[in-house]
């Protein structure tokens, strides 16, 4: 594999962050229709969930949809859908100016913070540093505490219920508490 290229489906999960400036005095109708292109999006395979930032300085005073997929293939697929094609042409006079947009995916999606969106990602060597820290301190004490639970179990299988919790760990729990933490250092500049 050459640095920065994968193989498709190897790329994981695949975050979008849409913002978009309101027109005054239609903040309650670009609500409601974030609500439906919001629901829409839920019935498509491999959606993650969306978050929803109001206008404010962190946001450059717009609205910013952040939504989730599984997969590249998921997020094209919702992207490419008719069903987000009618929710978008029923925008019409509801905003103003160039609607922004920005994707990331595989690591990148770790080191998000949705209060912060950012035009830069972290840079990979800040993110490796952090990851291989957090991922020792994960998966040291789970080599230690897993395996005597189920002593009975093939290695396989005890080094996947270790890599679930990790995974599961990393990207519910302790990457967005790391990030927060971390965030004057990651995004600096």
């Amino acid at each position: 594999m050459t640095e920065g290229f994968v193989e498709p489906g190897e790329e994981g999960p695949v975050t979008v962050q849409v913002s978009r400036r309101v027109r005054p005095g239609r903040e309650a109708d670009y609500e409601a229709w974030l609500h439906g292109i919001v629901e829409a999006a839920k019935d498509f395979p491999g959606h993650m969930g969306v978050n929803i930032l109001k206008p404010s300085g962190k946001t450059g005073g717009g609205y910013v949809l952040i939504y989730r997929f599984d997969s590249f293939a998921h997020c094209e697929a919702w992207e490419n859908s008719s069903a987000r094609a009618g929710y978008v042409a029923l925008l019409g006079d509801l905003v103003e100016g160039e609607t922004e947009r920005r994707r990331v995916t595989g690591l990148e999606a770790w080191f998000e913070l949705p209060e912060l969106p950012v035009t830069k990602p972290a840079p990979r060597w800040k993110m490796s540093i952090v990851l291989v820290a957090v991922v020792f301190v994960l998966v040291y004490p789970l080599q230690l505490i897993v395996p005597p639970l189920v002593p009975d179990w093939p290695h396989w299988a005890k080094t996947l219920t270790i890599a679930i919790i990790q995974v599961l760990a990393m990207t519910y729990v302790v990457m967005p508490r790391v990030t927060r933490a971390l965030k004057s250092w990651l995004f600096a500049g």
